[in-house]
């Protein structure tokens, strides 16, 4: 596979086909409303047609001018500039349907908030990640009332302060090392990651020369707003309607987490010494240029791209060919249900993260501190 040049600046960007995302509403108002087989189609969407659509459509490898101006990616930051007020209605509003009008069984209860949380997650935790990367007080602001809706604040201080930092050295909770089952790493992510971002802003408010109680410690902005969501899904439900608005957030979160899962499992930087490690490269994530599945995700499977250039809008993230990085044989939804399956995902890619470090780091020959994460932590790394 190799990607194209760049295309010309005059050539148009469509923001219209990144819009289907939005098919998520009338699914989610069609399985509230109706229950039944309905709620299936949720899951169906992002998880199966998107997929069966990559087969078909295979992937794009046309790169965009990255120097095409904001002012002509309006519609591109509009989709995800209106998504906080959708998903907030959208959530919210089924909470209120089935704590005070359905009379649906538990199962499509949690079936119908299975569905939201496969939404929260799909749309609403990638354009919050889309968000915070922007300079925009305004859009930094959405990305933190999405995380909020999903009850994970503090991830914008760990994926901004630690994970593009420090991806792919042992300081980043969320870089799976070789052999690590997703299974093993989502309760540690869940249990290291609001730790690790507090010692992340308490070392920049150090730095600042302010404590970590400081009222400028966005820690409190996270927990505030969460705190907020979760007072009002109790005014609407009662503590039915906190369980039912946790159990969406644990599903959205457990999406994201796969997805960090897959985005660089076993890939390493090298160890330099004196607690120095190389910088970010391409080569440090897995990419994926499949079409369909690149549009519901605004380009987040261009990760390569993101990495190397954080701030870049998402319309305008590079794809590299197999020479520059790994490439992933599908999108993301395929790959995170084979992490689902350890056994089969290490048959797998074990194989390829072993040809990934004889392609990149030939002269490495013991993997060990790598594999174990027991290389010293990056110097100055809170």
């Amino acid at each position: 596979m190799t990607a194209t040049t760049n295309i010309p600046a005059y050539a148009p960007l469509h923001a219209w086909p990144y819009w289907l995302t939005l098919i998520f509403v009338p699914l989610v108002a069609l399985a509230v409303l109706k229950g039944g087989w309905t709620i299936w189609l949720i899951p169906l969407f992002g998880w199966v047609l998107m997929p069966l659509l990559d087969m078909v459509l295979g992937r794009n490898l046309t790169n965009p001018d990255p120097d095409t101006p904001d002012e002509a990616l309006f519609w591109f930051r509009l989709l995800t500039w209106i998504w906080f007020p959708i998903q907030f209605v959208l959530v919210f509003g089924t909470l209120w349907y089935l704590t005070r009008v359905a009379s649906y069984s538990t199962l499509e209860v949690f079936g119908i908030m299975f569905g939201i949380g496969v939404t929260t997650g799909t749309v609403g935790i990638v354009y919050a990640h889309e968000l915070m990367h922007k300079p925009s007080r305004i859009e930094r602001n959405l990305g933190d009332l999405l995380l909020a809706l999903v009850l994970y604040g503090h991830f914008r201080t760990e994926h901004l302060l630690v994970h593009h930092p420090y991806v792919g050295t042992p300081r980043d909770t969320v870089t799976a090392r070789y052999n690590q089952g997703f299974l093993r790493v989502f309760p540690r992510v869940l249990w290291q990651g609001p730790g690790s971002a507090w010692r992340a802003e308490k070392a920049l408010l150090a730095r600042r020369g302010r404590s970590p109680w400081h009222l400028s410690n966005p820690i409190w902005k996270y927990l505030a707003l969460q705190a907020f969501f979760l007072m009002l899904a109790y005014m609407i439900g009662g503590w039915a309607g906190i369980g039912l608005f946790a159990f969406q957030a644990i599903v959205a979160v457990w999406q994201l987490e796969l997805t960090n899962y897959v985005e660089h499992y076993g890939l390493t930087r090298e160890y330099l010494g004196d607690g120095k490690y190389e910088p970010v490269r391409p080569h440090h994530s897995w990419d994926s240029a499949h079409h369909v599945s690149g549009l519901l995700l605004i380009n987040l499977q261009r990760h390569a791209d993101h990495h190397v250039h954080p701030m870049r809008r998402y319309p305008l993230l590079q794809i590299y060919d197999n020479a520059q990085v790994p490439q992933l044989p599908t999108g993301y939804p395929p790959m995170t249900a084979l992490a689902m399956v350890p056994p089969v995902w290490r048959r797998v890619f074990n194989p390829k993260v072993r040809a990934w470090r004889r392609q990149y780091y030939p002269d490495i020959k013991d993997w060990t501190p790598y594999k174990t994460g027991t290389l010293p932590p990056p110097k100055g790394a809170g």
